[in-house]
């Protein structure tokens, strides 16, 4: 990612699934990957088609934004791995502490004694 267009302003790597590469092949090089036009979108084009889904849509919360999903994935993220470093890198985040504010409200299993060290 450029680091131009993202809040720490630092450029980062991100890897990309094989099944979104897959995708990316098949459609026109030149055309805008969203809107499949070689037109360029507006700074609100996501605000706007979120809001157009939410007014259909029966399922999504009226308070749910384009954002909540950043939280939904780093829970994701954290549940599939069980990796805070490796959350903090996909997230682009500078500390942990960071990381960590996404997954607040998240279940941690109490410890058992099966989980102490041995003696």
């Amino acid at each position: 990612m450029d680091g131009s267009r993202v809040k720490s302003k630092r450029n980062r790597i991100v890897p990309v699934p094989q099944f979104v590469r897959d995708e990316l092949i098949v459609g026109n090089p030149h055309d805008n990957i969203f809107s499949n036009t070689p037109i360029e979108f507006n700074e609100d084009y996501f605000k706007t088609l979120w809001s157009r889904f939410k007014k259909q849509s029966k399922l999504i919360d009226n308070n749910t934004t384009i954002y909540s999903f950043r939280h939904s994935g780093a829970i994701d993220i954290f549940t599939r791995t069980g990796s805070i470093t490796k959350l903090q890198k996909a997230m682009g985040h500078s500390s942990i502490n960071v990381s960590l504010t996404y997954l607040r409200g998240f279940e941690v299993p109490e410890l058992t004694e099966e989980d102490m060290p041995m003696i």
